[in-house]
């Protein structure tokens, strides 16, 4: 795949727009989860079934990341890109349902089980994680379209990126299981 090339200056300007990006995403994600609900309205789509979507596509994105990894350990470049595109679209997804459930569910799910002492250390660990990955996963992908003039830095932030974005996208799972199960 032929790129501009990646240069300091471009870069740095990429850099800012995701900061920014990741920024403005986490803030709005926040505050649906965290503050004031819309007041009760008639019409109000039931989003129910949001829940058990958003762990479908965890999941699928973390088997599209094990694909991706798998493929670049034997060489297969443009394989490992659509597996990583494809990846970040699951989780892109994820993120519009996630959006969705939050601004018309009238409060996050809560946990009702007797495990709260795996359960809690689960979701903070995932939730910070999950404000992590997004810049991590952003830059990742932004090197990685920069392969040919910045390999190596593409593979040093993905050393990183992997496991934590397979971490979100297991506990992702997790959660919604101990919450609905």
């Amino acid at each position: 795949m032929s790129n501009a090339p990646m240069t300091a200056r471009g870069e740095s300007f990429w850099m800012r727009i995701i900061g920014v990006v990741s920024a403005l995403l986490i803030a709005a994600v926040f505050f649906l989860i965290y503050g004031p609900r819309l007041p009760e309205l008639a019409g109000r789509p039931d989003v129910s079934a949001l829940p058990h979507l958003n762990a479908a596509l965890n999941a699928t994105s973390g088997v599209l990341l094990l694909v991706g990894w798998r493929l670049i350990l034997r060489g297969r470049i443009v394989a490992h890109r659509r597996a990583m595109l494809s990846a970040f679209a699951a989780s892109g997804g994820f993120l519009v349902s996630y959006v969705l459930y939050h601004a018309y569910a009238l409060g996050p799910t809560r946990y009702q089980g007797a495990w709260s002492w795996v359960y809690f250390p689960v979701l903070i660990s995932h939730i910070v994680l999950a404000v992590a990955v997004v810049p991590l996963a952003l830059i990742t992908l932004y090197r990685g379209w920069h392969w040919e003039e910045g390999v190596e830095r593409h593979r040093r932030i993905a050393r990183v990126t992997l496991p934590v974005w397979l971490y979100v996208s297991a506990t992702g799972v997790v959660i919604w299981g101990m919450l609905y199960w």
